[in-house]
């Protein structure tokens, strides 16, 4: 059932579900910058099975955002109009065979392993590098210490706009840098990962590694949404941000991290303008200072919240 709120603007009928389907959800304190308006409606589905059809009768003009952990999201002051799925415990599930790890849509990308780590299953540490999930990681094509979640990825099952599974190869998915060919309304609901056979102790000591170069290097302990712009090619972003004079720049509460420049941080009191307006000076900065227009990395989300009247 639904549950009666004040929702931002009218939906006609919706769907009935086994999962929660709620209106007018804040949705900043679920998200690592701590910013942000709420869902008008967001869904959090029973199962596959529930997600399928609901996407399956939901009107084709309202629009669906699909949104994770929100590790690597600015979701604007405004809200997400429309549609919010957020997948929870029923897509987490994480099971090997062999050297192949089959892992939920909903499964953070440390869970996959440490669930390698424990089955001797090597080549998946990186993941320990990533905040955030499976799903995320697909959308994005999520990438540390050398390596992509597209190395590994055998096939992943994703959901259409009507409701209609998909089983998609690596091939299919369209991996790039940062990135995938799936649609953007597109659900991910689970994705089939290739290891090697390897030692539990030299695992867990290669993700021990990434755990202190992460604790030494990034902002990990602030409200953050992780590496805030893609590297361009034969360059790294934080180095193009120093050159530009950008490291500790402010706007409101956001700051380009002193830590990281490759990372903005809310200090406090920022709103989604103030770390995306910041985001959008460095990169005028960096135009200006390098000739090179920096592309955000971090998902942006939302509509910006209309001007106070009266």
């Amino acid at each position: 059932m639904i549950e009666a709120a004040t929702p931002t603007r009218t939906i006609g009928p919706l769907p009935d579900v086994r999962g929660s389907l709620r209106r007018n959800v804040p949705l900043a304190r679920s998200l690592w910058f701590r910013v942000g308006g709420p869902a008008e409606i967001l869904f959090e589905p029973a199962d596959r099975e529930d997600l399928a059809g609901f996407l399956e009768g939901l009107p084709a003009d309202v629009p669906v955002t699909v949104i994770g952990v929100g590790s690597n999201l600015l979701v604007r002051d405004g809200g997400i109009p429309g549609v919010t799925i957020r997948l929870g415990r029923p897509f987490s599930k994480v099971v090997h065979d062999g050297t192949r790890i089959r892992a939920g849509a909903a499964a953070m990308d440390v869970t996959v392993a440490r669930e390698g780590r424990d089955a001797g299953v090597a080549g998946l540490e990186f993941l320990s590098g990533i905040p955030g999930t499976i799903g995320g990681a697909l959308r994005m094509n999520a990438g540390a210490y050398g390596r992509e979640i597209g190395d590994a990825v055998v096939s992943a099952e994703a959901l259409d706009r009507t409701g209609r599974t998909h089983r998609l190869d690596a091939a299919e998915l369209g991996f790039g840098y940062r990135e995938c060919a799936v649609p953007e309304d597109w659900t991910f609901t689970e994705a089939l990962l290739q290891g090697e056979a390897g030692s539990p102790a030299a695992i867990s000591a290669l993700m021990a590694e990434i755990a202190d170069a992460r604790n030494q290097d990034q902002p990990i302990r602030e409200r953050t949404g992780g590496s805030t712009f893609k590297n361009p090619q034969g360059r790294s972003a934080w180095e193009l941000i120093e050159e530009a004079g950008c490291r500790g720049l402010t706007r409101g509460g956001a700051q380009v991290s002193p830590l990281h420049c490759n990372f903005l941080v809310n200090t406090g009191g920022a709103t989604a303008a103030d770390l995306e307006d910041l985001g959008e000076e460095v990169r005028d900065r960096v135009k200006a200072a390098t000739g090179i227009r920096l592309a955000w990395e971090i998902r942006r989300v939302g509509a910006a919240r209309e001007p106070a009247h009266g």
